[in-house]
């Protein structure tokens, strides 16, 4: 027998990565998944949030494992060491930052999309159907015309760069993918808010036009941009022969959660023939609020917006989301032919445009499907009374701050965050001892920020689950602290 003729070697079934016994998978799925619910249903009785004992980090520095473990004991491993020192953003008292608190239809859809593996980077397949009807529902929901586009991302912050990629191809033509931002490209500037989120100036920087081609306004009293000094300074560039060709505002600034006058952007870009983008990370889905959606009015005049429905959506992360008005401006920004992306008329290679075409990744998840089923299971009437429950949430401690001697307010609540602290002397040191002091403590998860040079507890109420308890609780761990911080503070002292 020649060589050419040798069978090859038995090739084996023990080689796939599946279970040798369904039975045993599948009991231990099922209490995976029952302490998985039970861990949601009881969640106010474990602390928000717990720090890193030194023994759990370490065992975290192990090296790769080279043999395979049993799943009950990675579960036990995953139980005793990760699930206790968690964000704990699922937990009502947790109001540090912008985090949604989840839910738990959300989480089942994510098992699902697990499940199913499906890319969605492309191709022909109902997974992308889900996440052309997410686009659909959202333009629907935030107004903008039929043929607008939308792609899932990671959040808002790689939303705002795309959005930026797609007004400096719409300023400078397709040829600057080829060729890069120079010559008349070096000569662009953006606008935004000195209270923008800082992803603003990082997607300047990584489109390439860095950080100084931004332009910072400043705020009025209420926190939102000051819509004439940023008119004035468009006027003051084009004389020195700069090209403004970007304007972002914001719908739910990070400290405060003020909405800039949209309105007024948008009229001001129409004049100026600039883009007009938003950044809505949370606050663009206020629009499912009666009570809110007036103060966005001027969003559906936006020729792009940024969203998260991790955030106020509370849809498990991440599911972040860009909207655009025009889709072919969209296309120009993305869309990049290859011979192993070919496009057929019939065939899984079918249904082009792609998601690929829409944005910078081609391997993608089902982050449409959870979204998908939050919005089924609970409609968007529901999550818009839940959005305003939570900005009447803020007006309740803004009023319980208010009324407490020992307490100053910092800013107006216009939305659901509110920014605080405990007045004694030396205000910054105190303060932030006394958010660490509650952190640690399990009580409540508020953070930080700073507000006109002082120090403030900021406190976001995203999460449905929070109540009226969650934030006297709060108040009275603030009290506690800053009493044993600042023995001799006395009422009223500033």
């Amino acid at each position: 027998m020649t060589s050419s003729s040798k069978q090859p070697a038995a090739i084996g079934s023990s080689e796939t990565l599946d279970p040798q016994n369904w039975d045993e998978l599948r009991a231990q799925a099922h209490r995976m998944l029952d302490d998985m619910i039970d861990a949601t249903a009881n969640i106010r009785r474990q602390p928000v949030w717990r720090p890193i004992p030194d023994e759990v980090r370490a065992r975290f520095r192990a090296e790769i494992p080279r043999e395979g473990s049993e799943l009950g004991e990675i579960y036990r491993e995953y139980s005793n060491f990760i699930a206790p020192y968690a964000t704990g953003n699922v937990h009502p008292g947790f109001m540090g930052w912008v985090h949604g608190g989840g839910n738990v239809v959300g989480a089942l859809a994510e098992m699902l999309a697990a499940g199913l593996n499906a890319n969605l980077g492309g191709r022909d397949h109902v997974p992308i159907e889900v996440e052309r009807q997410i686009t659909e529902w959202t333009r629907t929901m935030l107004g903008f015309p039929p043929g607008a586009s939308g792609v899932f991302v990671t959040g808002t912050s790689m939303a705002n760069l795309m959005a930026v990629w797609v007004a400096r191809t719409a300023a400078l033509g397709r040829d600057t993918r080829q060729y890069g931002v120079s010559g008349e490209g070096a000569l662009l500037t953006a606008y935004t808010s000195k209270a923008a989120h800082g992803c603003i100036s990082k997607a300047m920087d990584l489109a390439g036009f860095g950080t100084d081609a931004l332009r910072s306004m400043p705020v009025d009293r209420s926190h939102r941009v000051d819509v004439e000094a940023m008119r004035a300074q468009i006027k003051r560039d084009r004389e020195i022969g700069l090209r403004p060709f970007l304007v972002v505002g914001s719908a739910g600034t990070v400290d405060v959660g003020a909405i800039d006058d949209l309105a007024g952007l948008s009229a001001l870009c129409r004049e100026e023939q600039l883009w007009f983008h938003v950044d809505g990370a949370y606050g663009a889905l206020g629009m499912l609020s009666p009570a809110i959606a007036p103060h966005l009015a001027g969003l559906e005049t936006a020729d792009s917006v940024a969203l998260d429905f991790h955030k106020w959506g509370q849809v498990p992360y991440d599911a972040g989301f860009l909207l655009v008005r025009d889709s072919e401006r969209h296309l120009a920004a993305f869309a990049a032919p290859a011979v192993y992306l070919r496009r057929e008329t019939r065939g899984l290679a079918a249904g082009s445009p792609w998601p690929c075409d829409l944005g910078p990744d081609l391997s993608r998840g089902f982050r449409a499907l959870k979204t998908w089923f939050t919005l089924k299971a609970f409609g968007t009437d529901k999550l818009g009374a839940m959005i305003e429950r939570t900005c009447r949430l803020a007006r309740y401690l803004e009023a319980k701050v208010s009324a407490e001697p020992r307490l100053e307010l910092l800013a107006p609540a216009q939305l659901n965050i509110v920014c605080f602290r405990y007045r004694a002397d030396d205000a910054n040191r105190i303060n932030s001892e006394i958010v660490a002091d509650i952190q640690e403590s399990g009580i409540a998860a508020p953070s930080t920020t700073t507000l006109d040079g002082r120090l403030a507890i900021r406190a976001a109420i995203v999460n449905h689950r929070t109540d009226v308890g969650d934030l006297d609780a709060l108040v009275a761990a603030v009290l506690e602290f800053g009493t044993r911080r600042s023995p001799g503070a006395s009422a009223g002292r500033s």
